[in-house]
C-alpha cells in the first residue's frame, strides 16, 4: 500500500530538484501534482483540497528560507501535513474498568474476528487477563474461528452456539469475566456486507446494554472510500472511540488510512498489515508519513525486534558471537526470530531507502524455508561444526532436504563469510566500530 502515492509524490518534489529557491510558480506545480497525487490515492476530494491549501500557504510562508532546498522543504512541510491529517499522534486505548470492556463494530470481512484475536493476543502480552466473546450469531463461522484464535494465542474464548440473542450474549460474558477474574472482555459482534437497520440496532443494543469502555471500529482500508463512508455512518449511530485499519498489506491505494480521521475526526489507534498474530502495530501518525515519503520506519522496526525477541536469548547469542562460537543452529534460531516478526518484505521497507529498491521485489516468507530444510537435515555435529562437512556430507543433506548441493555450498558459503566478519568486527574496540558505522 501506498507504493503509488509515494511515487508520485516524489515526482513532484522531483520537479523541483536543481531550483535555487521556491517560487510562486513551482508552489502553485508542486501543490498541484500533490493534490492529483492524493486524490489518486482515494483520498477523500476535500480533504486532499484542504491539505494542499495548508501546504501551500506554509510554502509561500516559507519561501523566504534560503538554507533549506526547495525539496526538502516541501518534503518537510508535507511530512508535517500528512502527519496532522492522520492524527498528529498515537492515541491509546481505555482497558480501565473490572472488567474494561471493548466493543469491536465493523462490516462482515473488514477482519473484525482476526482483529479480535490479535487485540487479544497484544493485551495478553502486556500481561493483562483477557477474555473473548462471540457475539455473531449470523455468520456460520464466526463462533468457531474466534475459537480458533483464542486456541492459538491461549486466551479463553466465551460462546454460546444455541443462543441466538447476540445482547444477551454480551451480558452472559461480561458477568463470565468477572467470575473468571479477567481485567478485559473483547465483545466480536455480528457485521453484514453493507450498512443496515437490524445490524446498527443490534450494534447499539449491546453498547447500552454492557457500557463498554472503549468501541474500536475496524475498517477494511482496501475499500478506500467506501470505508470511510461506512465509518461515518457507523460513527453517527455508536459514536466509536477509535478506527482500526485492516489489510495494510494489500495493494489498495491508501485512501481510507489518509481520509478516515479529517472525517469521522476519530483516531487511528492500530494497524493490522497480516494474517500472524503478531501482525498488528499501534498506528503511529508521524511514522506513517514517513513511510508514505520513503524515509522508512526505524522505531517500528526496533520495537519489532524488541517484541520477537527474548532477553535471555539475546544475552546468550551476543556472548557466543563474542566467543566466536555463533553456529548453524543459533543460525536457525535467528531465522525463526525474524519470521515472529512479520513479512519480510514489510520490514525491509521500514529501513530509510529500501521502500523503492524492494517494491518490486517478491520476498516471500517460504524464501526461509530452503535455508532452514538444509540446516535441519544436518546432523546436530554438523551444524555445530560446519567446517566438517566435506563433499559426502554435503550430497547426503541436499538429499535430506530436497535442494541442490550448489543451495548447501551457498548456505555454507554465506554462514563462513558471515562468521569471518563476526569475528573481525570482535577484533576492533568500540572506538573502531562507532566510526565505522558512523
Amino acid at each position: 500500500m501506498f507504493e503509488s502515492l509515494q511515487d508520485k509524490l516524489s515526482g513532484a518534489f522531483k520537479t523541483l530538484k536543481g531550483k535555487g529557491r521556491i517560487t510562486d510558480v513551482n508552489i502553485a506545480t508542486t501543490v498541484k501534482e500533490i493534490r492529483r497525487a492524493l486524490i489518486d490515492a482515494d483520498v477523500n476530494y476535500k480533504v486532499a483540497k484542504e491539505v494542499t491549501d495548508r501546504v501551500k500557504q506554509e510554502a509561500i510562508d516559507r519561501k523566504v528560507m534560503t538554507a533549506v532546498e526547495p525539496g526538502q522543504l516541501f518534503t518537510k512541510i508535507v511530512q508535517d501535513e500528512l502527519t496532522t491529517l492522520m492524527g498528529g499522534t498515537a492515541k491509546s486505548v481505555n482497558i480501565t474498568g473490572s472488567p474494561a470492556i471493548i466493543l469491536i463494530a465493523g462490516l462482515q470481512g473488514s477482519g473484525k474476528t482476526t482483529f479480535s484475536g490479535k487485540f487479544a493476543n497484544y493485551l495478553k502480552k502486556q500481561g493483562k487477563q483477557v477474555m473473548l466473546a462471540a457475539a455473531d450469531v449470523y455468520r456460520p463461522a464466526a463462533i468457531t474461528q474466534l475459537q480458533v484464535l483464542g486456541e492459538q494465542v491461549g486466551i479463553d474464548v466465551f460462546a454460546e452456539p444455541d443462543n441466538k440473542n447476540a445482547v444477551q450474549i454480551a451480558i452472559n460474558a461480561v458477568k463470565e469475566a468477572k467470575i473468571r477474574g479477567k481485567n478485559i472482555v473483547i465483545i466480536d459482534t455480528a457485521g453484514r456486507l453493507a450498512v443496515d437497520e437490524i445490524m446498527m440496532q443490534e450494534v447499539e443494543d449491546i453498547k447500552k446494554a454492557v457500557n463498554p469502555t472503549e468501541i474500536l471500529f475496524v475498517v477494511d482500508s482496501m475499500t478506500g472510500q467506501d470505508a470511510v463512508n461506512t465509518a461515518k455512518a457507523f460513527n453517527d449511530r455508536l459514536d466509536f472511540d477509535g478506527v482500526v485499519l485492516t489489510k495494510l498489506d494489500g495493494d489498495s491505494r491508501g485512501g481510507a488510512a489518509l481520509s478516515v480521521k479529517a472525517v469521522v475526526d476519530k483516531p487511528i489507534k492500530f494497524m493490522s498489515t497480516g494474517e500472524k498474530m503478531e501482525d498488528l502495530d499501534i498506528f503511529h501518525p508521524d511514522r506513517m508519513a514517513n513511510r508514505i515519503l520513503g524515509m522508512g520506519d526505524v522505531i517500528s522496526l526496533v520495537e519489532r525486534a524488541q517484541q520477537a525477541y527474548d532477553e535471555e536469548d539475546a544475552k546468550r547469542l551476543n556472548k557466543k558471537m563474542r566467543e566466536n562460537k555463533f553456529d548453524l543452529n543459533d543460525f536457525l534460531s535467528q531465522l525463526e526470530q525474524i519470521k515472529k516478526m512479520g513479512n519480510v518484505k514489510d520490514l525491509m521497507g521500514m529501513i530509510p531507502g529500501m521502500g523503492k529498491a524492494v517494491k518490486d521485489i517478491d520476498i516471500d516468507n517460504d524464501s526461509f524455508k530452503p535455508i532452514e530444510a538444509v540446516i535441519k537435515s544436518m546432523t546436530l555435529i554438523e551444524r555445530e561444526n560446519p567446517d566438517i562437512i566435506n563433499g559426502t556430507r554435503r550430497k547426503r543433506i541436499a538429499n535430506g532436504s530436497g535442494t541442490s548441493i550448489q543451495q548447501v555450498n551457498n548456505l555454507l558459503k554465506q554462514f563462513d563469510q558471515m562468521r569471518k566478519m563476526m569475528k573481525k568486527m570482535n577484533k576492533m574496540g568500540p572506538e573502531k566500530l562507532g566510526k565505522m558505522f558512523g
